[in-house]
Protein backbone atom coordinates (compact mmCIF):
# COMPACT_ATOMS: atom_id res chain seq x y z
CA UNK A 1 0.00 0.00 0.00
CA UNK A 2 1.57 3.28 -1.09
CA UNK A 3 1.62 6.05 1.45
CA UNK A 4 0.60 9.48 0.33
CA UNK A 5 3.06 12.19 1.42
CA UNK A 6 1.61 14.85 3.61
CA UNK A 7 0.87 18.07 1.81
CA UNK A 8 2.85 20.92 3.34
CA UNK A 9 0.73 23.74 4.68
CA UNK A 10 0.47 26.77 2.41
CA UNK A 11 2.82 29.62 3.31
CA UNK A 12 1.40 32.38 5.45
CA UNK A 13 0.41 35.61 3.73
CA UNK A 14 2.73 38.61 3.95
CA UNK A 15 0.13 40.38 6.08
CA UNK A 16 0.07 37.54 8.63
CA UNK A 17 3.87 37.29 8.70
CA UNK A 18 4.36 41.00 9.30
CA UNK A 19 1.51 41.12 11.81
CA UNK A 20 3.05 38.22 13.75
CA UNK A 21 6.49 39.85 13.81
CA UNK A 22 4.98 43.16 14.97
CA UNK A 23 2.37 41.86 17.44
CA UNK A 24 4.78 39.48 19.12
CA UNK A 25 7.46 42.08 19.77
CA UNK A 26 4.83 44.65 20.76
CA UNK A 27 3.53 42.27 23.43
CA UNK A 28 7.04 41.40 24.57
CA UNK A 29 8.09 45.04 24.78
CA UNK A 30 4.84 45.99 26.50
CA UNK A 31 5.74 43.48 29.20
CA UNK A 32 9.27 44.82 29.38
CA UNK A 33 8.27 48.48 29.50
CA UNK A 34 5.59 48.20 32.14
CA UNK A 35 8.36 46.93 34.39
CA UNK A 36 10.57 49.88 33.42
CA UNK A 37 7.75 52.33 34.17
CA UNK A 38 6.86 50.68 37.46
CA UNK A 39 10.56 50.60 38.41
CA UNK A 40 10.77 54.35 37.81
CA UNK A 41 7.54 55.15 39.66
CA UNK A 42 6.76 52.73 42.51
CA UNK A 43 8.96 49.64 42.82
CA UNK A 44 11.68 51.46 44.74
CA UNK A 45 9.33 52.29 47.63
CA UNK A 46 7.26 49.09 47.52
CA UNK A 47 9.96 46.43 47.18
CA UNK A 48 13.29 48.02 48.18
CA UNK A 49 13.10 49.89 51.51
CA UNK A 50 16.37 51.72 52.10
CA UNK A 51 17.70 54.72 53.98
CA UNK A 52 17.44 57.17 51.10
CA UNK A 53 15.27 57.76 48.06
CA UNK A 54 18.31 57.59 45.79
CA UNK A 55 19.27 54.18 47.18
CA UNK A 56 15.74 52.86 46.67
CA UNK A 57 15.67 54.12 43.10
CA UNK A 58 19.06 52.61 42.30
CA UNK A 59 17.96 49.24 43.70
CA UNK A 60 14.78 49.44 41.65
CA UNK A 61 16.73 50.16 38.47
CA UNK A 62 19.17 47.38 39.42
CA UNK A 63 16.26 44.92 39.42
CA UNK A 64 15.33 46.31 36.01
CA UNK A 65 18.88 45.62 34.82
CA UNK A 66 18.81 41.99 36.02
CA UNK A 67 16.79 41.03 32.95
CA UNK A 68 19.67 42.03 30.71
CA UNK A 69 21.82 39.39 32.39
CA UNK A 70 19.21 36.75 31.59
CA UNK A 71 18.74 37.90 28.01
CA UNK A 72 22.01 36.46 26.59
CA UNK A 73 21.23 33.16 28.34
CA UNK A 74 17.80 33.22 26.73
CA UNK A 75 19.46 34.07 23.43
CA UNK A 76 21.67 30.96 23.69
CA UNK A 77 18.80 28.64 24.64
CA UNK A 78 16.16 29.97 22.27
CA UNK A 79 18.77 30.56 19.58
CA UNK A 80 19.81 26.91 19.82
CA UNK A 81 16.30 25.63 19.30
CA UNK A 82 15.47 28.31 16.75
CA UNK A 83 18.45 27.18 14.65
CA UNK A 84 17.84 23.47 15.27
CA UNK A 85 14.06 22.92 15.17
CA UNK A 86 12.74 26.12 13.60
CA UNK A 87 11.68 29.71 14.15
CA UNK A 88 7.94 29.24 14.73
CA UNK A 89 7.84 26.96 17.80
CA UNK A 90 10.72 28.82 19.43
CA UNK A 91 8.92 32.15 19.09
CA UNK A 92 5.80 30.66 20.69
CA UNK A 93 7.84 29.40 23.67
CA UNK A 94 9.60 32.75 24.21
CA UNK A 95 6.29 34.60 24.21
CA UNK A 96 4.75 32.22 26.76
CA UNK A 97 7.71 32.48 29.13
CA UNK A 98 7.87 36.24 29.22
CA UNK A 99 4.09 36.62 29.36
CA UNK A 100 3.81 34.19 32.26
CA UNK A 101 6.55 35.97 34.21
CA UNK A 102 4.85 39.32 33.66
CA UNK A 103 1.42 38.15 34.80
CA UNK A 104 2.99 36.61 37.93
CA UNK A 105 4.34 40.06 38.97
CA UNK A 106 0.72 41.23 39.32
CA UNK A 107 0.28 38.84 42.24
CA UNK A 108 3.56 39.45 44.11
CA UNK A 109 3.42 40.71 47.72
CA UNK A 110 5.30 43.90 48.55
CA UNK A 111 7.99 44.14 51.21
CA UNK A 112 5.54 45.51 53.78
CA UNK A 113 2.95 42.83 53.04
CA UNK A 114 5.49 40.04 53.59
CA UNK A 115 6.66 41.66 56.82
CA UNK A 116 3.10 41.75 58.13
CA UNK A 117 2.73 37.99 57.70
CA UNK A 118 6.31 36.89 58.42
CA UNK A 119 8.50 39.45 60.24
CA UNK A 120 12.15 39.52 59.17
CA UNK A 121 11.21 37.83 55.89
CA UNK A 122 10.52 40.96 53.85
CA UNK A 123 13.51 40.17 51.62
CA UNK A 124 11.36 37.54 49.93
CA UNK A 125 9.43 40.29 48.13
CA UNK A 126 12.38 41.74 46.16
CA UNK A 127 13.74 38.21 45.62
CA UNK A 128 10.51 37.06 43.96
CA UNK A 129 10.35 40.26 41.93
CA UNK A 130 13.90 39.72 40.67
CA UNK A 131 13.12 36.08 39.79
CA UNK A 132 10.15 37.15 37.68
CA UNK A 133 12.32 39.81 36.10
CA UNK A 134 14.83 37.12 35.17
CA UNK A 135 11.99 35.20 33.52
CA UNK A 136 11.07 38.29 31.52
CA UNK A 137 14.63 38.74 30.36
CA UNK A 138 15.09 35.07 29.53
CA UNK A 139 11.98 35.12 27.33
CA UNK A 140 12.89 38.37 25.60
CA UNK A 141 16.33 36.93 24.89
CA UNK A 142 14.78 34.73 22.25
CA UNK A 143 12.06 37.09 21.04
CA UNK A 144 13.53 39.94 19.03
CA UNK A 145 15.95 37.86 16.98
CA UNK A 146 13.29 35.34 16.05
CA UNK A 147 10.79 38.03 15.11
CA UNK A 148 13.39 39.73 12.90
CA UNK A 149 14.11 36.45 11.11
CA UNK A 150 10.42 35.78 10.67
CA UNK A 151 10.13 39.03 8.74
CA UNK A 152 13.47 39.14 6.91
CA UNK A 153 13.66 35.47 5.88
CA UNK A 154 10.23 35.76 4.26
CA UNK A 155 10.92 39.12 2.60
CA UNK A 156 11.62 39.77 -1.09
CA UNK A 157 15.38 40.48 -1.52
CA UNK A 158 14.84 44.17 -2.29
CA UNK A 159 12.48 44.71 0.70
CA UNK A 160 14.40 43.14 3.57
CA UNK A 161 14.90 46.37 5.50
CA UNK A 162 11.29 47.43 4.96
CA UNK A 163 9.99 44.07 6.21
CA UNK A 164 12.67 44.06 8.91
CA UNK A 165 11.31 47.28 10.42
CA UNK A 166 8.23 45.54 11.83
CA UNK A 167 9.95 43.95 14.86
CA UNK A 168 11.58 47.30 15.78
CA UNK A 169 8.16 48.97 15.44
CA UNK A 170 7.02 46.69 18.25
CA UNK A 171 9.06 48.88 20.60
CA UNK A 172 7.06 52.12 20.19
CA UNK A 173 3.79 50.17 19.97
CA UNK A 174 4.53 48.33 23.20
CA UNK A 175 5.68 51.55 24.85
CA UNK A 176 2.49 53.36 23.84
CA UNK A 177 0.37 50.58 25.28
CA UNK A 178 2.38 50.40 28.51
CA UNK A 179 2.76 54.07 29.32
CA UNK A 180 -0.68 54.91 27.94
CA UNK A 181 -2.20 52.47 30.42
CA UNK A 182 -0.15 53.94 33.27
CA UNK A 183 -1.32 57.42 32.23
CA UNK A 184 -4.97 56.33 32.26
CA UNK A 185 -4.52 54.73 35.67
CA UNK A 186 -2.90 57.90 36.96
CA UNK A 187 -5.88 59.95 35.84
CA UNK A 188 -8.41 57.43 37.14
CA UNK A 189 -6.85 56.54 40.51
CA UNK A 190 -5.46 58.70 43.27
CA UNK A 191 -1.89 58.19 44.48
CA UNK A 192 -2.87 55.89 47.35
CA UNK A 193 -4.97 53.64 45.13
CA UNK A 194 -2.27 53.48 42.48
CA UNK A 195 0.39 52.48 45.01
CA UNK A 196 -1.90 50.02 46.78
CA UNK A 197 -3.14 48.04 43.78
CA UNK A 198 -3.37 50.11 40.60
CA UNK A 199 0.21 49.38 39.48
CA UNK A 200 -0.71 45.67 39.28
CA UNK A 201 -3.30 46.10 36.52
CA UNK A 202 -0.87 46.57 33.57
CA UNK A 203 0.87 43.32 34.52
CA UNK A 204 -2.45 41.50 34.75
CA UNK A 205 -3.63 42.81 31.38
CA UNK A 206 -0.56 41.27 29.79
CA UNK A 207 -2.37 37.92 29.84
CA UNK A 208 -4.84 39.16 27.22
CA UNK A 209 -2.05 40.42 24.98
CA UNK A 210 -0.11 37.16 25.22
CA UNK A 211 -3.16 35.19 24.12
CA UNK A 212 -3.48 37.51 21.11
CA UNK A 213 0.19 37.04 20.22
CA UNK A 214 -0.07 33.26 20.49
CA UNK A 215 -3.17 33.16 18.29
CA UNK A 216 -1.30 34.99 15.52
CA UNK A 217 1.93 33.00 15.77
CA UNK A 218 0.44 29.52 15.96
CA UNK A 219 -0.94 29.97 12.45
CA UNK A 220 2.49 30.58 10.89
CA UNK A 221 4.62 28.25 8.76
CA UNK A 222 8.41 27.86 8.87
CA UNK A 223 10.59 30.40 7.04
CA UNK A 224 12.02 29.48 3.60
CA UNK A 225 15.61 30.15 4.72
CA UNK A 226 15.37 27.67 7.59
CA UNK A 227 13.70 25.03 5.41
CA UNK A 228 16.45 25.41 2.79
CA UNK A 229 19.20 25.14 5.43
CA UNK A 230 17.54 22.07 6.92
CA UNK A 231 17.30 20.34 3.54
CA UNK A 232 20.94 21.18 2.80
CA UNK A 233 21.90 19.77 6.23
CA UNK A 234 23.47 23.13 7.07
CA UNK A 235 22.16 23.22 10.65
CA UNK A 236 25.05 22.88 13.15
CA UNK A 237 24.53 20.63 16.17
CA UNK A 238 25.72 23.33 18.58
CA UNK A 239 24.93 26.72 16.97
CA UNK A 240 26.57 28.81 19.71
CA UNK A 241 29.88 26.96 19.28
CA UNK A 242 29.80 27.39 15.51
CA UNK A 243 28.85 31.04 15.93
CA UNK A 244 31.87 31.97 18.04
CA UNK A 245 34.27 29.68 16.16
CA UNK A 246 33.45 30.99 12.69
CA UNK A 247 31.61 34.30 13.09
CA UNK A 248 33.18 36.04 16.11
CA UNK A 249 33.94 39.21 14.13
CA UNK A 250 30.30 39.50 13.11
CA UNK A 251 29.26 38.98 16.75
CA UNK A 252 31.51 41.86 17.85
CA UNK A 253 30.25 44.08 15.04
CA UNK A 254 26.59 43.35 15.74
CA UNK A 255 26.99 43.77 19.50
CA UNK A 256 28.67 47.14 19.07
CA UNK A 257 26.03 48.25 16.58
CA UNK A 258 23.24 47.67 19.10
CA UNK A 259 24.67 49.67 22.02
CA UNK A 260 23.59 53.18 20.95
CA UNK A 261 19.91 52.40 20.44
CA UNK A 262 19.58 50.77 23.87
CA UNK A 263 21.39 53.61 25.64
CA UNK A 264 19.23 56.21 23.91
CA UNK A 265 15.99 54.42 24.66
CA UNK A 266 16.43 53.71 28.34
CA UNK A 267 17.87 57.13 29.14
CA UNK A 268 15.07 58.85 27.21
CA UNK A 269 12.35 56.74 28.85
CA UNK A 270 13.05 55.00 32.18
CA UNK A 271 15.67 57.46 33.46
CA UNK A 272 14.02 60.60 32.09
CA UNK A 273 10.68 59.59 33.63
CA UNK A 274 12.16 59.04 37.08
CA UNK A 275 14.38 62.14 36.87
CA UNK A 276 11.55 64.34 35.61
CA UNK A 277 9.14 63.34 38.38
CA UNK A 278 11.50 62.99 41.34
CA UNK A 279 14.21 65.61 40.65
CA UNK A 280 12.67 68.16 38.32
CA UNK A 281 9.29 68.00 40.06
CA UNK A 282 7.03 67.47 37.04
CA UNK A 283 3.79 65.59 37.60
CA UNK A 284 3.74 61.90 36.72
CA UNK A 285 0.90 62.32 34.23
CA UNK A 286 2.66 65.28 32.60
CA UNK A 287 5.88 63.32 32.07
CA UNK A 288 4.02 60.24 30.83
CA UNK A 289 2.07 62.41 28.38
CA UNK A 290 5.24 64.04 27.07
CA UNK A 291 6.92 60.68 26.59
CA UNK A 292 3.87 59.24 24.86
CA UNK A 293 4.04 61.99 22.24
CA UNK A 294 7.83 61.77 21.97
CA UNK A 295 7.69 58.02 21.33
CA UNK A 296 5.84 58.73 18.08
CA UNK A 297 9.12 60.24 16.84
CA UNK A 298 10.78 56.89 17.47
CA UNK A 299 8.20 55.18 15.28
CA UNK A 300 8.75 57.84 12.60
CA UNK A 301 12.51 57.38 12.75
CA UNK A 302 12.20 53.60 12.43
CA UNK A 303 9.95 53.88 9.38
CA UNK A 304 11.97 56.57 7.58
CA UNK A 305 15.33 54.90 8.23
CA UNK A 306 14.12 51.44 7.21
CA UNK A 307 12.54 52.63 3.97
CA UNK A 308 15.69 54.57 3.07
CA UNK A 309 17.85 51.57 3.99
CA UNK A 310 16.38 49.57 1.10
CA UNK A 311 17.37 52.38 -1.28
CA UNK A 312 20.66 53.58 0.13
CA UNK A 313 21.81 50.78 2.43
CA UNK A 314 21.33 50.09 6.13
CA UNK A 315 24.89 51.09 6.94
CA UNK A 316 24.38 54.77 6.07
CA UNK A 317 21.20 54.98 8.14
CA UNK A 318 22.94 53.43 11.13
CA UNK A 319 25.77 55.97 10.88
CA UNK A 320 23.18 58.77 11.05
CA UNK A 321 21.66 57.17 14.14
CA UNK A 322 24.96 56.66 15.94
CA UNK A 323 26.10 60.23 15.24
CA UNK A 324 22.68 61.47 16.35
CA UNK A 325 23.18 59.57 19.61
CA UNK A 326 26.31 61.60 20.29
CA UNK A 327 24.53 64.87 19.47
CA UNK A 328 21.70 63.91 21.83
CA UNK A 329 24.28 63.25 24.54
CA UNK A 330 25.86 66.68 24.15
CA UNK A 331 22.42 68.33 24.24
CA UNK A 332 21.12 66.33 27.21
CA UNK A 333 22.44 68.57 29.99
CA UNK A 334 21.23 71.96 28.70
CA UNK A 335 17.88 70.64 27.40
CA UNK A 336 16.71 68.03 29.93
CA UNK A 337 17.67 70.32 32.78
CA UNK A 338 16.36 73.51 31.16
CA UNK A 339 13.43 73.90 33.57
CA UNK A 340 10.91 73.86 30.72
CA UNK A 341 8.72 70.85 30.01
CA UNK A 342 8.54 71.89 26.35
CA UNK A 343 12.35 71.87 26.05
CA UNK A 344 12.40 68.49 27.77
CA UNK A 345 9.94 67.26 25.13
CA UNK A 346 12.13 68.61 22.33
CA UNK A 347 15.13 66.69 23.65
CA UNK A 348 13.10 63.49 24.06
CA UNK A 349 11.63 63.82 20.55
CA UNK A 350 15.07 64.37 18.99
CA UNK A 351 16.73 61.57 20.96
CA UNK A 352 14.02 59.07 20.08
CA UNK A 353 13.87 60.12 16.42
CA UNK A 354 17.61 59.54 15.91
CA UNK A 355 17.23 56.32 17.88
CA UNK A 356 14.89 55.21 15.09
CA UNK A 357 17.84 55.47 12.68
CA UNK A 358 20.02 53.46 15.08
CA UNK A 359 17.28 50.89 15.70
CA UNK A 360 15.03 50.42 12.67
CA UNK A 361 17.71 49.19 10.22
CA UNK A 362 18.94 46.64 12.77
CA UNK A 363 15.99 44.45 11.79
CA UNK A 364 17.48 43.95 8.34
CA UNK A 365 21.19 44.49 9.12
CA UNK A 366 21.76 42.03 11.96
CA UNK A 367 20.34 38.99 10.09
CA UNK A 368 22.59 39.86 7.13
CA UNK A 369 25.67 39.24 9.30
CA UNK A 370 25.08 35.50 9.73
CA UNK A 371 24.27 32.43 7.59
CA UNK A 372 20.90 30.74 8.16
CA UNK A 373 22.27 27.87 10.27
CA UNK A 374 23.39 30.19 13.10
CA UNK A 375 21.27 33.22 12.31
CA UNK A 376 18.77 32.93 15.18
CA UNK A 377 21.59 32.51 17.70
CA UNK A 378 23.73 35.23 16.13
CA UNK A 379 21.03 37.88 15.95
CA UNK A 380 19.74 37.07 19.44
CA UNK A 381 23.22 37.11 20.99
CA UNK A 382 24.35 40.38 19.42
CA UNK A 383 21.07 42.13 20.19
CA UNK A 384 21.12 41.10 23.84
CA UNK A 385 24.83 41.52 24.51
CA UNK A 386 24.53 45.03 23.12
CA UNK A 387 21.52 45.45 25.39
CA UNK A 388 23.65 44.78 28.47
CA UNK A 389 26.26 47.34 27.48
CA UNK A 390 23.81 49.96 26.26
CA UNK A 391 20.66 49.34 28.26
CA UNK A 392 21.24 47.49 31.53
CA UNK A 393 23.94 49.85 32.76
CA UNK A 394 22.37 53.04 31.44
CA UNK A 395 19.69 53.79 34.10
CA UNK A 396 21.96 52.67 36.97
CA UNK A 397 24.93 54.70 35.74
CA UNK A 398 22.67 57.67 35.04
CA UNK A 399 21.22 57.59 38.56
CA UNK A 400 24.73 57.65 39.99
CA UNK A 401 26.07 60.30 37.59
CA UNK A 402 23.04 62.56 38.11
CA UNK A 403 24.60 63.75 41.36
CA UNK A 404 27.39 65.29 39.27
CA UNK A 405 25.12 66.77 36.61
CA UNK A 406 23.27 65.75 33.48
CA UNK A 407 26.28 66.57 31.33
CA UNK A 408 28.04 63.48 32.66
CA UNK A 409 25.09 61.31 31.67
CA UNK A 410 25.22 62.88 28.24
CA UNK A 411 28.81 61.69 27.92
CA UNK A 412 27.50 58.15 28.40
CA UNK A 413 25.47 58.63 25.23
CA UNK A 414 28.49 60.02 23.40
CA UNK A 415 30.48 56.93 24.39
CA UNK A 416 27.61 54.66 23.29
CA UNK A 417 27.52 56.32 19.88
CA UNK A 418 31.27 55.90 19.46
CA UNK A 419 31.14 52.22 20.43
CA UNK A 420 28.37 51.58 17.90
CA UNK A 421 30.33 53.35 15.16
CA UNK A 422 33.35 51.21 16.03
CA UNK A 423 31.22 48.06 15.74
CA UNK A 424 29.94 49.15 12.36
CA UNK A 425 33.49 49.69 11.12
CA UNK A 426 34.50 46.10 11.96
CA UNK A 427 32.61 44.73 8.95
CA UNK A 428 32.48 46.32 5.57
CA UNK A 429 30.07 43.84 3.99
CA UNK A 430 27.42 41.47 5.33
CA UNK A 431 28.46 37.81 5.40
CA UNK A 432 25.01 36.23 5.13
CA UNK A 433 22.28 36.56 2.58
Amino acid sequence: MTSIPATPPPPASPRRILTASLVGTAVEFYDFYIYATAAALVFGDLFFPATSGTARQMLSFASFGIAFIARPVGAIVFGHFGDRIGRKSTLVASLMLMGGSTVAIAFLPTYAQVEQVAPQMGWLAPLLLCLMRLGQGFGLGGEWGGAALLAVENAPPHRRNTWGMFPPLGAPVGFLMANGLFLILGLWLDEAQFRAWGWRLPFLISAVLVVLGLWVRLKLTETPAFVAAERAEALPKVPIATLFASHSRAVLAGTGGVIACFALFYLATAFALGYGTKTLGYGREAMLGVELVAILFLAAGVIVASLLADRRGARGMLVIGFCGCMVAGLAMGPMLGAGSLFVVFLWLAFALFVMGFAYGPLGGWLPSLFPAGVRYTGVSMTFNLGGILGGALAPIAAEALAQRGLGWIGLYLVAAGLLSLAGLMLLRKPVGA
